[in-house]
């Protein structure tokens, strides 16, 4: 069993390696591209969730099974090793709870403020990958990259700034306030936490094991969760839930391979800014209000992903 093992983890380590000698230098900036734009539509279902007042517990318990149960179907029918049990298994307690807390405490948050604030506060978690990446992986950027990465922090901190107007109560922005910041320090976790997986761990192997322990992590808070309006029917967060599983597994496992052959600050980057569809979407279909601060930001944005394409 040891060596069999041993085997197992010397022939994963060399598919990695030969999948990143053989793949273009830049295969890991169409992988964020195409995080990038699901990552966007799931988002905004989130918004969908919040604003039809569906159970939080139930919708990203349905959201997460989903994700579980088409990871371990693929990871079945590919049969990719999973690499070292132990590594795996540490990685994927670590990453389920933190994504379970940022994605609850997120939707929440949207129920309290407007979309616009939240996604963008949120995309500062960006600023605490970067830090990491630096400091652990002594990632070296080019003056473009740096650039890029400049601009997209500037954007988040002008659209953040940008948010006036909002006529929720004192209690209740503040309430949202909270979730905010959980939300974003669990997402940083997790963020990192995938980095690392998508180094030394099967993707499939992980995705599958990390949403099955979220999705049955959250049935502990459905029977916590304040009764929901009457729009938010059991219809609307099956459908809700089983879309944003969806979304999630095809954008999650790209965001993996993105992280398998690029750095993490600027994959990070790239993905990061997945807000702004999100944002669009909200603007269009919700009629929330597009100040000018939040028209610069956004094109700042689109300028930064232009950059980051730059090595």
């Amino acid at each position: 069993m040891r060596l069999e093992r041993v085997l197992k983890n010397d022939t994963l380590e060399k598919n990695m390696l030969n999948d990143m000698q053989h793949a273009p230098t830049t295969s890991w900036f169409w992988y964020s591209l195409t995080a990038f734009f699901l990552m966007g539509l799931q988002g905004f279902l989130y918004k969908v969730a919040a604003e039809r007042r569906c159970d939080t517990a139930r919708v990203t318990f349905i959201f997460m099974s989903t994700v579980a149960v088409l990871s371990f179907a693929l990871w079945a029918y590919l049969r990719e090793p999973i690499g070292d049990l132990k590594t795996l298994t540490i990685l994927a307690l670590i990453n389920s709870l933190s994504f379970l807390v940022a994605t609850m405490a997120f939707i929440e948050a949207l129920k309290s403020v407007p979309s616009t604030t939240a996604f963008s506060v949120m995309r500062l978690n960006l600023v605490i990958l970067t830090i990491f990446s630096v400091a652990w992986f002594h990632d070296r950027l080019s003056p473009y990259q740096m650039s890029g990465i400049a601009i997209s922090l500037a954007a988040m901190l002008l659209l953040s700034k940008s948010m006036s107007g909002n006529d929720t109560p004192k209690e209740q922005s503040r309430r949202g306030a909270v979730f905010l910041v959980i939300s974003l320090f669990a997402s940083a976790v997790a963020g990192i936490s995938s980095k690392f997986a998508a180094m030394y761990v099967g993707k499939l192997s992980f995705l599958t094991i990390v949403y099955t322990i979220a999705a049955l992590s959250s049935l502990a808070f459905t029977k916590k969760q304040t009764p929901v309006e009457p729009q938010g029917s059991r219809r609307i967060t099956l459908v809700a839930g089983i879309a944003m599983g969806v979304l999630n597994f095809v954008g999650y496992y790209a965001f993996l391979s993105a992280l398998s052959n690029g750095p993490l600050s600027l994959v990070a980057s790239i993905t990061g800014m997945h807000f702004v569809i999100s944002v669009i979407l909200s603007v269009l279909i919700y009629r929330e209000i597009l100040t000018p601060g939040r028209v610069i930001g956004f094109l700042l944005t689109i300028a930064s992903i232009l950059l980051l394409r730059i090595e």
